[in-house]
């Protein structure tokens, strides 16, 4: 009996990676297939939450510098 092991490897690595391949496509089509089924069962019935635009970060992020800086002085007096 003469067994090529090459080949043996090769056989058993292409049908390895095919199995994960099969899986895994099947994994994503079930996710696919459940959040389509979340979103239409269970989607929320409220209104949508408000849209931030980038003007509203950047009053907060000001605001909060500043008040991190004024409560900075209060501990920290000069001199």
């Amino acid at each position: 009996m003469d067994i090529n092991l090459v080949a043996e490897a090769l056989k058993f690595m292409v049908l390895g990676m095919g199995i994960v391949f099969v899986f895994l496509a099947l994994l994503v089509q079930i996710m696919k297939w459940q959040a389509g089924l979340t979103a239409k069962y269970f989607s929320p019935k409220s209104s949508p939450a408000p849209i931030y635009t980038p003007a509203d970060d950047e009053e907060a992020r000001t605001a909060a510098i500043i008040a991190a800086v004024t409560e900075y002085r209060k501990t920290h007096p000069k001199g």
